[in-house]
């Protein structure tokens, strides 16, 4: 695990490099300013990390405590369910949103999980035939429409199936049209009434996915989809291939929702559980020298 999120990491590591060429046992606090936002640490979360730190000199150490506690709310407890445990994934377009439910489909289907897809996307025809395809290559059933049918229709008849074969795991994808249109909001919303029709408590789990090449840009984004439905936890996509690794921080920070898996790659095994310690463990190795 560890190996991937710091592969991860690397572009975020060249970045650091293009403001402290060097690696040191400690920066002063100018220093660590420049770190952190050159890696797309928030200003505002940057200040506050500094003004709680009282030494002249920072050593990975110290800035590994401050990191990790803008970190707190990235635990995340599972809710008690009948199954099958239903998912909603919601995003905007091209966040990474088709490609996550096949890597968590394959991870469930791993653990020896029956797990049913619903193409709730019935905006897009594409959206609809690539998750159609991912559904053949793991060999997983999934429920899908035309284009423009009604998304809630898709989610009831997903979970009304999943239901009646005794399928432990369901995983519905949503339209994802940009944030401020209220039709978007006023589907997702609907959507999740008619999953709690299908399935009492449905659904048990809403999952945002970000794309990390966005870096904080994605905060508003996220605070959106919160405030339209609640959202229960976030996947970070892309974040091999961002220089805006220190964003997760802000995200974190910002949203107080626990962050589940980052996206490492484009292969289904390349969704890594997300763990504060090696997370922040991996960015402090791009910055500090090993002491002796």
């Amino acid at each position: 695990m560890f190996g991937f999120i710091k592969k991860s990491l690397s572009k975020t590591a060249e970045a650091i490099k293009s403001v402290v060429p060097k690696k040191k046992v400690s920066f002063s606090k100018e220093e660590i300013e420049d770190i952190l936002l050159e890696a797309d640490v928030e200003y505002a979360l940057v200040e506050i990390i500094l003004n709680e730190i009282y030494q002249s000199k920072v050593t990975r150490d110290i800035l590994h405590s401050k990191l990790l506690a803008t970190l707190a709310y990235t635990t995340y407890k599972e809710p008690e369910f009948t199954a099958p445990f239903v998912e909603l994934i919601v995003g905007v377009n091209g966040a990474g949103k088709t490609t996550t439910i096949s890597k968590l489909a394959a991870r469930y289907k791993n653990e020896g999980k029956k797990v049913m897809l619903g193409a709730g996307d019935t905006f897009r025809a594409a959206a609809i035939e690539q998750l159609t395809l991912w559904a053949k290559k793991l060999d997983i059933p999934i429920v899908a429409s035309k284009q423009g049918h009604d998304s809630s229709a898709v989610a009831y008849d997903t979970i009304d199936s999943a239901k009646s074969k005794g399928f432990d795991n369901v995983i519905i994808d949503t339209a994802g049209r940009l944030h401020t249109q209220t039709n978007l909001a006023n589907e997702l919303k609907k959507i999740h009434r008619i999953c709690d029709k299908a399935h009492s408590g449905a659904p048990h789990r809403t999952i945002l996915i970000i794309d990390g090449t966005q870096g904080n840009s994605a905060i508003a984004q996220a605070k959106a989809f919160n405030e339209m439905i609640g959202v229960d936890g976030i996947i970070i996509t892309k974040l091999d291939g961002t220089a805006k690794g220190g964003s997760i921080f802000s995200i974190a920070y910002a949203l107080k929702l626990p962050i589940l898996f980052v996206g490492t790659g484009e292969q289904p095994e390349n969704l890594t559980p997300f763990d504060k310690y090696e997370f922040v463990d991996g960015l402090l190795d791009a910055i500090f020298e090993k002491e002796d």
